[in-house]
Order: C-alpha cells, then sequence, then structure tokens
C-alpha cells in the first residue's frame, strides 16, 4: 500500500519494504539499538520478516520503517518503528504507524499491541497501557529470546478496532 504526504516541504512516501532496503533499516533501527532504546535486529531477521515491514522514503532515501506482525488470530504487533534522527519530529513516525494501522484493519484483526518506550507516542492513535501479561502469545513467542526477558521495562499498549467502532455509533 502506497501513502504519500507532504511533511517539512518534502514528499515522503511510506511503501511496502524490499529487499534494498535491508541494510538502510538495520542501520537506523540499529542505531537506536546501541543507545538501548531498541532491540537489535540482524540482516537475517530482516530479510526473513521484509513482507512485514514498511519503509518512510523522501527522494528515495529511507528515513523510516516498522512493521506489522501477526501473532494470533486476535491480534498483531507493530513493532521496530524508527526514524532516522534528523527526521524525528516531523510526522514520519506518524505516517508509518498510520499505515500499519490500516493494514491491521484491512486484516480483520480486532486489535494491535505494542512494547514501547514512547507511549505517549502511541497514545495518540489511541493505545493504552495494558499489562504484558495480557498478551500471552507475545510473551511465549518473541519475548523469550530477548536478552530483557523476563525483565521488560518496555511499556506495553492496546489499540482495539472493536471499541473504537462502538464508540463512533454510541
Amino acid at each position: 500500500m502506497l501513502q504519500t504526504a507532504p511533511v517539512g516541504g518534502e514528499q515522503i512516501v511510506v511503501r511496502d519494504a524490499t529487499v534494498p532496503d535491508v541494510p538502510r533499516m538495520a542501520a537506523i533501527i540499529n542505531g537506536f539499538a546501541a543507545q538501548g532504546i531498541m532491540l537489535p535486529r540482524s540482516h537475517y531477521q530482516f530479510y526473513q520478516h521484509i513482507q512485514q515491514f514498511v519503509v518512510a522514503e523522501v527522494a528515495g532515501q529511507v528515513i523510516g520503517c516498522g512493521a506489522l506482525s501477526v501473532v494470533w488470530g486476535d491480534l498483531c504487533e507493530i513493532r521496530s518503528v524508527a526514524v532516522d534522527l534528523e527526521w524525528q519530529g516531523q510526522g514520519v513516525g506518524r505516517l508509518i504507524v498510520g499505515n500499519l494501522l490500516e493494514r491491521a484493519a484491512q486484516l480483520g484483526l480486532p486489535g494491535v499491541f505494542t512494547l514501547t518506550y514512547r507511549a505517549d507516542f502511541f497514545r495518540r492513535f489511541g493505545f493504552y497501557e495494558v499489562a504484558h501479561e495480557t498478551l500471552p502469545h507475545k510473551i511465549w513467542g518473541d519475548c523469550l529470546n530477548c536478552p530483557k526477558y523476563p525483565d521488560c521495562d518496555e511499556i506495553a499498549m492496546k489499540l482495539e478496532f472493536v471499541k473504537e467502532k462502538e464508540h463512533a455509533q454510541g
């Protein structure tokens, strides 16, 4: 799903990631991982899950990325959302997450979750905090391989599409 939007005087394109995007995606995410604010990802992990990723680009240069991972029949995760430092605070992350939320809705999933250090950012989309224990499929899947397990310091957040629809009707 291709989306474009003007940001900071430039035209930002959010599109499906491709294999040639991997080195730049890895550089952005692993730059934040080196600061301890994201988990590192190997090139192999990017290649293995490339279909889950979207990238934001300007003038052909990847400036951000994010992924949507289905973890069960009723839930998916927004993960690996990262924007190059020079482009932060200009709405690029908002475009990436908006695209991923549209994808989740199109898949027919009733909810989305994320694990984040940026709770305020996700609250703007309607996410709310939940206990880690409410995400059992996630906890027993990827989290077992995390170096921070079982002492996760990320904030678990969830957004339920069904509740949004109910509120809109009521």
